[in-house]
């Protein structure tokens, strides 16, 4: 998701009608007084609810939070489903297995980043993508010419509870199935408080973590909330916005779709090339990667007297070489973190720049390659559980 939780996010907010945006149906169980909430995939969601964002971060990081979120699944079905989805997505479908979640990438005809977002094989010819902020709907529908397909919104809303105690809080909350057996981004339908739904072991916040797929009007939402808020209880699990969340997804090294990716730049200058099967045969965008400079432009900074903002310009000397795209504070380091998207590739790591904000105020930046700390990603991995300790104020 992108990064909507800076400061000026919380002045920077308008009254608008609901009529063209969908209504979270967990609103019920979750609204306050307090609540500010943005737009995302057309969906609202809450970037802020009167919380202290600095106790949720530890809830996080010590216990649980359970967030509602707005990422959208689409359903992509039909005899073509594979041949389709291998012409549109960068990486390979064919050999996708059920039960598995792949991060995947789709891209502009120029072969910048038009989308990221994980699928899901449910059946043979059954997929679902489960987008980011943007039209990725329409794009597939745009694209759907010749195949015999049906593109469709199964009408899911996401539910993450993420931190170190969701395992064991999923585990009670499916009756002991959802268990140590269920590694990183496996996936599958399970019974959760009697309600069949679909299941993966994934997150945006690099913390164990799940997420939870309804199945539209099949789901009783307020039934599954209370469930899952009574199974969270005794280990601490608490709601919250999603400021937090986007705290750890920079910590984590996590790219939002929007603010750190945007169709004007390669997979390969977002470090993504990873996700790039330029062997798998044609996709949308692959001629023009052909072309293209493998390496990367977007890196990681940290700064010990303020905190990164997006549009912050970074100077080598007196010489603009990039701007920032997110930035917030890192409770665990103690430092402002964030991403800077370099003009050009170079060997920025390790170098100390310059970093003027909009007030015209400037701070030495280190440039670093995220995530900012687990560097083998051993927490998410469910390899390192160990409680983080809060440092001392």
């Amino acid at each position: 998701m992108s990064n909507l939780q800076e400061a000026s996010d919380f002045s920077n907010n308008v009254s608008i009608s609901a009529r063209r945006f969908e209504e979270s149906p967990f609103i019920e169980q979750t609204r306050s007084p307090e609540m500010i909430r943005g737009v995302y995939a057309g969906r609202f969601f809450t970037i802020y609810a009167g919380e202290d964002y600095l106790e949720k971060y530890w809830c996080l990081r010590q216990k649980a939070l359970i967030f509602d979120v707005p990422e959208k699944p689409v359903e992509i079905s039909g005899p073509d489903s594979v041949e389709f989805l291998e012409t549109v997505f960068t990486r390979q479908i064919k050999t996708m297995v059920e039960g598995r979640g792949y991060y995947s990438l789709a891209c502009t005809p120029q072969g910048g980043v038009f989308m990221d977002g994980v699928m899901f094989r449910l059946a043979d010819n059954r997929f679902w993508y489960i987008q980011a902020d943007g039209p990725m709907e329409t794009w597939l529908v745009a694209h759907s010419g010749g195949f015999d397909i049906k593109i469709t919104d199964p009408q899911s809303r996401v539910v993450q509870i993420q931190g170190p105690a969701s395992m064991a809080i999923m585990e009670a909350a499916s009756d002991g199935v959802i268990n140590e057996t269920m590694k990183y981004f496996h996936s599958g339908y399970f019974k959760i408080g009697g309600q069949k739904l679909y299941v993966s072991r994934t997150g945006f916040t690099n913390e164990l973590g799940y997420e939870i797929y309804t199945q539209g009007a099949q789901t009783d939402h307020l039934a599954l909330w209370d469930h899952l808020m009574a199974c969270g209880a005794p280990h601490g699990m608490e709601f919250s916005s999603t400021r937090a969340l986007t705290i750890r997804r920079i910590e984590g090294g996590i790219l939002g779709n929007g603010t750190d990716l945007t169709p004007d730049m390669t997979p390969f200058e977002a470090g993504l090339a990873p996700f790039v099967d330029m062997e798998k045969g044609n996709f949308i965008g692959r001629n023009a990667l052909l072309s293209k400079d493998k390496r990367c432009c977007l890196f990681g900074l940290t700064c010990a007297t303020e905190t990164p903002a997006g549009g912050s310009l970074i100077f080598d000397g007196k010489t603009e070489v990039g701007r920032v795209t997110a930035g917030v504070p890192s409770p665990t380091l103690g430092l402002g973190i964030g991403y800077v998207r370099f003009n050009e590739p170079g060997n920025w790591v390790g170098r100390s720049l310059a970093m003027r904000l909009t007030d015209s105020s400037e701070h030495e930046v280190e440039i670093v390659q995220p995530p900012f700390f687990d560097p083998d990603r051993k927490i998410v991995r469910g390899l390192d559980r160990s409680i983080p300790e809060r440092p001392a104020i």
